[in-house]
């Protein structure tokens, strides 16, 4: 009855968000479709930060009352199922279960550790490299945490009896953990297609005039992402250091996983074929002018024509399905209300307030508060559908450079989720494992934003200025 009665709660304030947003006067010079339009999609965003329902759940509960109220019909509200990004993000969610189904996932995790496990340094590159290996390919970062990065940690922290229940989670569990957690969020913004959110970036800013390609993401992204990385467990390692720093046991447990699971299987090796070509297509599809979803069906027809993968495998896939339907709704509404003007009109008042500031301060103040009003949100998702529209649009009115704006905001959008145990998919995964407290898992999320930030906004625009962003 409890849970029913918050849930209710939560429901009424989204529909009286709603209610605002539709009869609230109607500024001067906004259609009055876009703006009861714009109602409905505060509300369905409260409604995703709030989250009484599934997020797909949510989206359907949108898209009814948008064709109730007359504002779409059902046709313009169900085209955006017909998206070839959406079916892409859906192949690569499908295909990421053949690296977990086949073992292939487990295996290159021990191969990393069985060169690097001889220290708890070490140990925590493995992971972080083995998680960077399948971002471009698996969008889904709840299954590279929760499918293959967790399970490998949990094997070396019950290796070296560092466990919650224990009370030796400070032994080397705890390091590990933040290590992942910290470097998921790099590893996410350095693809087009390592996280679920990413796809949902470029078409916003398609939707603007701009076109962002796999290369020209990964590209901008390389270098201050590699940097990250490496200087990220450093830096946990000097200020939250594990109390083990020698672990050679490592490397032969690994080892011995490895002799274990044998040479590499049939199915197996058509996954590594299957990633191989998929990155390679994906890197060079638009000089060979191969559409990218076409591709990722492709992968996928491969891995079912060769029964790596069945149909069960694919009608299971919940998490596919479910991206597939809030991501079509949320586009939808962000699409309208784009072209009814309304971003645009928005992001002019904006702009006309900050009249006269340089865009390259305007722009690091903008991204500053884009990153860290994500303490307020539970989910990536809805952060992007909230803002990264309007603060583009701001910015790029105030004379920012359109291509490194999407691409800097796109790439913060991931960045953010490294900062509360509530921030994205992986983060209630790995706090739940209980190596580390609330209140330290806050502090350390908030003192490595102060060093990844500087990173991506100092390194990265010199990086981005020698590619000729700005």
């Amino acid at each position: 009855m409890s849970m029913f009665r918050t849930r209710m709660g939560k429901m009424l304030l989204i529909i009286l968000v709603g209610l605002c947003g539709w009869f609230s006067p109607i500024p001067q010079g906004v259609d009055p479709q876009a703006w009861h339009l714009m109602g409905i999609f505060a509300a369905t965003v409260i409604g995703l930060i709030l989250s009484p329902y599934p997020l797909g759940a949510m989206a359907v509960f949108s898209l009814t009352v948008v064709v109730a109220t007359g504002l779409l019909n059902m046709k313009a509200v169900l085209a955006g199922f017909a998206d070839p990004t959406i079916w892409m993000i859906a192949c690569a969610f499908f295909i990421s279960r053949g690296f977990i189904k086949t073992g292939f996932g487990r295996r290159v995790g021990y191969a990393f550790i069985s060169k690097l496990g001889h220290s708890s340094l070490g140990l925590a590159y493995g992971l972080v490299l083995t998680d960077l290996l399948f971002a471009p390919a698996m969008p889904s970062t709840s299954a590279r945490c929760g499918g293959i990065i967790t399970p490998l940690f949990r094997s070396i922290a019950e290796a070296y009896e560092s466990t919650p229940e224990r009370g030796t989670e400070r032994r080397i569990g705890a390091f590990l953990v933040q290590c992942i957690f910290q470097c998921n969020a790099i590893t996410c913004a350095m693809f087009l297609t390592s996280m679920a959110g990413n796809p949902m970036v470029g078409k916003l800013a398609g939707s603007l005039g701009i076109t962002i390609t796999w290369t020209q993401w990964a590209v901008a992204a390389i270098v201050p992402g590699l940097v990250s990385l490496a200087v990220i467990p450093l830096l946990l390692y000097r200020f939250y250091p594990p109390e083990l720093k020698k672990t050679p046991e490592m490397r032969l447990m690994a080892i011995e996983k490895l002799r274990e699971m044998g040479p590499m299987t049939r199915n197996e090796w058509i996954v590594l074929l299957v990633f191989v070509g998929l990155v390679a297509l994906w890197v060079c599809g638009a000089a060979l002018d191969i559409d990218a979803t076409l591709t990722a069906f492709a992968g996928l027809a491969v891995l079912l024509l060769t029964g790596v993968l069945n149909w069960d495998d694919v009608i299971s896939e919940k998490e596919a399905w479910h991206t597939m339907v809030w991501f079509a709704v949320l586009l939808t509404l962000a699409s309208q209300l784009n072209q009814l003007g309304f971003v645009t009109w928005f992001g002019g008042e904006i702009a006309q307030s900050v009249q006269g500031m340089n865009w390259i301060p305007m722009l690091g103040i903008l991204l500053l508060a884009y990153y860290y009003s994500h303490y307020m949100m539970a989910s990536a998702i809805a952060h992007i559908s909230a803002m990264y529209a309007i603060f583009v649009s701001i910015a790029i009115a105030a004379g920012a450079p359109p291509m490194l704006t999407v691409l800097v905001f796109g790439m913060f959008s991931n960045l953010y989720m490294a900062t509360t145990h509530y921030s994205g998919g992986p983060a209630p995964i790995l706090f739940g494992c209980n190596f580390i407290p609330l209140a330290t898992w806050w502090k350390i999320g908030f003192l490595i934003s102060l060093v990844v930030i500087p990173i991506w906004l100092i390194l990265g625009s010199a990086w981005w200025k020698v590619l000729g962003f700005w």
